[in-house]
């Protein structure tokens, strides 16, 4: 039985249109954009931590040159007398700044350039707030922009008017570069080494699962042509091993199918061709005189038997096909079932008689059931050919006819061998014999008890079995007395 499979390609093609292949090249490129981006936040993040930090020390240091300012202006009147030189002098050389101090007018108070004047622009600025950033408006240096920190603030000596001075407070953004620089490479070495041990993990994994790929693909390959012979490794990480498992699964359960077809048609054979083989020969016995005249009678009866069997077996596995494609409806009549049975028996006279069985209780009170009479025949039929097929040899077929709370109950029981307890509740699957009943029915189809329980649903009713290992085995049959149609 062919199974579905994957087209296979050569290995170049597979490689290249291989899924895990496109996977780990778009992982890669995930993994690195993600780790550049991340690389940019953090080097953005932490140069800013950084610059903030620098323009706080610088707003500190300018804060500090106000308050000497202030204070010495009020004692010396002198504005360029109250230049910290000694103080600028060790911070500038700590911290590399720059003041620059201006009267209310702007212009450059430590300079005899009268020219030297304060620009416009920071000038308006700081009149509105004191500015502390980056300098994007004045640039002093040529080289690379500075820090700047802007203010103005008031001094006053004595009893002289207040004066307005403006300062200025640049730093080099030297240090900020070059702490930006360090976690640069910091970053970049971790990202070098975050990217090549994914490339080296995805790399593997990739090839795990192009190899586990192309193994399942080749097998499966084997499957389609009915080579059942090698097994999917389930011995693979992820989904893998549970679709190895899966898939060896489906392959032994078509392998098994396959092997059951087998057996189903060879015993689908011989079953039609054992009555066939029957009604032959005393066709022709009758038709060449073998069979004298005063006989003839008695062999059409035994043909008309087997003709009935035969009708029987191949209206059970046509009730089977329709049954699973639900197109089986019953036909419900009032039925006599003790008749029924009777009718059947007889059809198993010779079989009986070879056995030596003997038979009990058949001659019940007539009991009437609306039934669907051609199915439940079949079931009758299924069941009493068991019943002489395991019966032993000179034992004893039992049968019981009872009515229940609405229910018409037939018991056909057997001595014998009977079922084992965890035999018991598998008797009605598909293609099941019990290891007992192997040797015994080498020809059986292993169908009737399970096309059975079908019919006596379809009739809504119920098949039980019940038996004792070693003493006997009794299935009955339920059904209604009368069936509900609305």
């Amino acid at each position: 039985m062919p199974v579905p499979c994957f087209v296979m390609r050569g290995d170049k093609t597979l490689q290249k249109k291989d899924s895990y292949n496109n996977f780990f090249r778009l992982a890669m490129i995930t993994i690195t954009s993600a780790i550049i981006l991340i690389g940019v936040i953090i080097i953005n993040f932490s140069s800013d931590i950084y610059k903030n930090k620098q323009l706080e020390n610088l707003r500190t240091v300018g804060n500090l040159f106000i308050n000497c300012i202030s204070e010495n202006y009020s004692n010396t009147g002198n504005i360029k007398n109250a230049f910290p030189s000694e103080i600028y002098r060790e911070l500038s050389g700590e911290n590399k700044i720059i003041i620059y101090i201006y009267d209310e007018e702007g212009k450059y108070i430590l300079s005899d350039n009268s020219n030297t004047y304060m620009p416009e622009n920071i000038r308006n600025i700081i009149d509105k707030k004191p500015y502390l950033d980056v300098d994007s408006n004045t640039n002093i240096s040529k080289e690379a922009p500075l820090l700047l920190y802007g203010t103005s603030f008031n001094v006053k000596y004595k009893d002289t008017p207040q004066q307005k001075i403006y300062i200025l407070v640049y730093k080099s953004t030297s240090d900020i570069s070059t702490f930006t620089m360090d976690i640069f490479l910091c970053y970049s070495f971790f990202a070098v080494v975050a990217i090549l041990v994914s490339f080296l993990i995805l790399r593997k994994k990739s090839k795990n699962y192009t190899a586990c790929t192309e193994d399942m693909l080749r097998i499966i390959k084997q499957y389609s042509k009915g080579d059942f012979s090698e097994k999917l490794k389930t011995d693979t990480a992820g989904h893998f091993e549970e679709t190895a498992k899966y898939i060896n699964t489906l392959a032994m359960n078509v392998e098994k199918s396959e092997e059951t077809s087998k057996t189903f048609i060879a015993n689908v054979s011989h079953e039609l061709r054992t009555p066939i083989t029957t009604i032959g020969g005393f066709v022709d016995g009758i038709l060449d005189g073998t069979i004298p005249k005063n006989r003839r009678n008695e062999y059409l009866i035994l043909v008309s038997n087997e003709i009935q069997r035969l009708r029987i077996l191949i209206s059970s596995m046509l009730n089977m096909s329709r049954y699973e494609s639900g197109t089986l409806t019953p036909h419900f009549r009032e039925t006599n079932l003790t008749d029924l049975v009777i009718k059947t028996v007889f059809m198993f006279e010779k079989r009986i008689e070879d056995k030596n069985i003997e038979i009990e209780e058949l001659d019940s009170e007539r009991l009437v059931a609306v039934i669907d009479p051609d199915l439940i025949q079949q079931v009758i039929y299924n069941i009493i050919e068991n019943a002489v097929k395991f019966v032993n040899e000179g034992g004893k077929i039992s049968f019981k006819f009872e009515k229940e709370d609405n229910m018409c109950i037939i018991g056909i029981k057997n001595t014998g061998d009977g079922l084992r307890d965890e035999e018991i509740p598998q008797v009605f699957d598909r293609f099941y014999k019990t290891d007992s009943s192997r040797g015994k029915d080498i020809t059986g189809l292993g169908l009737g008890l399970s096309i059975s329980r079908r019919l006596i649903h379809i009739n809504n009713g119920h098949i039980v079995v019940r038996s004792v290992y070693g003493e006997y085995t009794e299935f009955q049959i339920q059904v209604p007395e009368k069936q509900n149609t609305e």
